[in-house]
């Protein structure tokens, strides 16, 4: 039995192994690494399609996985004849493209890092991750060469750019190379190097609202465990029948593993590229006949409103079946809808960059009683297998599962962060000395498992000495049937420290007074906000995240405080 970690120790990998067995087990000591994954491409599901859509009007090209697999194992010898070496990392600029797919492959399983660059960040910011990453080669998509420009002349230790498409006409980038060109003066028969399942695969930053993007550092077995836990059946539910529509950016938390889901299932995957408006958006789904898709809760939002349009007539989601939608609270009404009128299974999911997505799913409870089943589907889900989650406050410890003890989130497991990458006192801060990483979301957990985060710790208005959770609110504002989206922030009260602001995205005319009296039937009193603003969007973080810190500058800017 391990002994437990002493308080005040600091955790790390090594420290965390299990000491030598006395009867070793007689099993093959096989590496979990991408290559098992991207072997299944050519040997189970090869004749699976990949459909990359093009333009606007869902004109698409379609290749199976085989050839998108011999086309990585192409781009792996490109990028070894680059001088690209195992841990060199090679970072992607691009939309959800079938290159970016082969990238996923090819740099992973020669043994490089696959930097996934995030392409909503500022230019600063932009310039930063490639810089602290060190890359040293960047895939670029030709469609945003205007945006990587200026990126480019603050990185001179980015040695290649390699551009797939075609330019903008007027668009140059100095000493760039095709990417066709280069693989197709190479084998598919790449000799793929044995790789320690250790070893890092990826690396994603997190658009943290304050300070610098931190890097995670995902091993191969970390990206091969999370796979194959999501394509368990109580997960994604993703079968060998479905096509399954990727509307999560690749460069944001790795696509929440859909490539990889998809090649262990057997599942077609669509690839949308930039066409994530409402309108194309209808179109791929009824022209390519998408059964499972995952994407942030505005776009499906969005493509309700544009069903409901004129423009929307000739739109069918008859194909659809099941959409995971996380990054921000998902409306119930919304998932109401989609059920009521189309019969699509609209669950939530939790996760971060820094534990991959699908910590937590909640599921379809069509036999609970009354609104127990919406209860659960609004909530951030089932503990998924391998994690574990627990409940902590800095004062009192690790809190009661009871589902209503509310504390700070915290995580581990195999395909968690130990830490960040250079960055020894952001992980420091971040993981406990018992080896839990802190996440930053408030939330209870129930003894059967369930999660629901209440808020940001940073978000949470504390009000009277009292905690006002804000997602509970924005929940709250949202069930009203003409508001489409609210987020609510604390402003300065000298009575009271904090009382809630409500910025709502309404349809058609709605007066304070009546969101005041639809509250108050649904939310203590002294949680109703003291004013509301109308807007005409909320911004959203690189992440599609509620940007309260934005919001919080418009109450500055309004003289409100923050």
């Amino acid at each position: 039995m391990n002994a437990p970690t002493p308080v005040g120790t600091r955790y790390s990998p090594a420290s965390a192994r299990l000491p030598a067995p006395v009867l070793p087990g007689l099993m093959m000591n096989v590496q979990l690494t991408t290559q098992l994954l991207h072997r299944r491409l050519l040997e189970v599901n090869g004749d699976r399609e990949l459909v990359s859509v093009q333009e606007a009007s869902g004109a698409a090209r379609t290749q199976s996985f085989r050839v998108t697999a011999l086309r990585a194992g192409q781009l792996a010898a490109a990028l070894a004849r680059l001088g690209v070496r195992e841990g060199d990392r090679v970072g992607t600029f691009s939309w959800n493209t079938a290159e970016h797919v082969e990238a996923y492959w090819g740099v992973m399983g020669m043994g490089a890092v696959l930097h996934t660059i995030n392409l909503r960040l500022h230019t600063d910011q932009i310039a930063y991750t490639v810089r602290h990453a060190e890359d040293r080669v960047v895939l670029l998509d030709a469609s945003l060469a205007e945006q990587f420009l200026p990126v480019l002349e603050r990185c001179p230790d980015v040695e290649h750019v390699i551009v797939f498409g075609t330019l903008p006409e007027g668009v140059e980038v100095p000493g760039a190379l095709s990417y066709e060109a280069l693989l197709a003066a190479e084998s598919p028969d790449f000799a793929w190097p044995d790789l320690d399942e250790h070893a890092a695969a990826s690396l994603c930053y997190t658009s943290g609202t304050t300070g610098d993007p931190k890097g995670v550092l995902s091993s191969h077995r970390a990206v091969v465990l999370h796979a194959i836990l999501m394509a368990g059946t109580e997960v994604y539910r993703i079968t060998a029948e479905d096509r399954v529509l990727s509307l999560v950016p690749l460069f944001h938390a790795m696509g929440w593993g859909l490539p990889f889901v998809a090649s262990a299932v057997g599942a077609d995957l669509i690839l949308p590229g930039r066409f994530l408006q409402p309108e194309p958006l209808g179109r791929i789904i009824t022209e390519h006949r998408a059964t499972w898709s995952a994407g942030v809760p505005t776009l499906w939002m969005d493509l309700l409103s544009h069903v409901d349009s004129p423009a929307g007539a000739d739109v069918s989601l008859t194909s659809l079946r099941r959409v995971i939608s996380g990054g921000t609270q998902v409306p119930t009404e919304m998932m109401r809808e989609y059920q009521r009128r189309f019969d699509v299974e609209v669950v939530q999911g939790w996760g971060m960059t820094e534990i991959f997505p699908g910590a937590t799913v909640s599921q379809d409870l069509p036999d609970a009683p009354g609104e127990e089943r919406w209860h659960r589907r609004s909530l951030a889900g089932r503990v998924s297998p391998l994690y574990q989650v627990r409940i902590s406050d800095p004062e009192l410890g690790v809190l009661p599962q009871d589902g209503g003890s509310a504390g700070e989130v915290e995580v581990r497991g195999p395909a968690v962060a130990s830490g960040y990458y250079k960055a020894p006192e952001v992980t420091s801060e971040k993981v406990t000395v018992d080896g839990w990483l802190r996440t930053g979301d408030v939330g209870t957990l129930d003894q059967q498992g369930w999660l629901q985060i209440r808020d940001r710790a940073k978000d949470a208005i504390k009000s009277g000495g009292e905690w006002i959770p804000s997602v509970d609110l924005e929940n709250a504002l949202m069930a009203h049937p003409r508001v489409r989206e609210a987020a609510v922030v604390g402003r300065p009260d000298a009575r009271w420290s904090e009382r809630p602001h409500a910025f709502v995205v309404t349809d058609g005319p709605l007066d304070e007074e009546e969101l005041r009296d639809f509250l108050a039937e649904r939310v203590a009193k002294w949680w109703i906000p003291d004013s509301f603003d109308r807007v005409d969007a909320i911004p959203r973080t690189s992440t599609g995240k509620f940007d309260k810190l934005d919001l919080r500058k418009r109450l500055i800017g309004m003289g409100t405080g923050a």
